[in-house]
């Protein structure tokens, strides 16, 4: 069976982790309305994607 010869240090062990962090989700303006709003995703304040009204908004 594999063992380690010696003990993981904290610092090689942080290292080998530093990749596991969570990334923050991207958000852009909305060029309709200036709410902000996922790229590639209908913009929930006014409804609209690529230029145009694609979901119908109740005020």
């Amino acid at each position: 069976m594999a063992v380690p010869k010696r003990k993981t240090s904290p610092s090689r062990r942080n290292m080998r982790r530093s990749h596991d962090r969570l990334t923050p989700n991207a958000h852009i303006e909305c060029p309709q309305c200036g709410e902000q709003k996922r790229p590639h995703h209908v913009c929930a304040k006014c409804g609209h994607y690529g230029g145009r009204e694609v979901v119908k908004v109740e005020a």
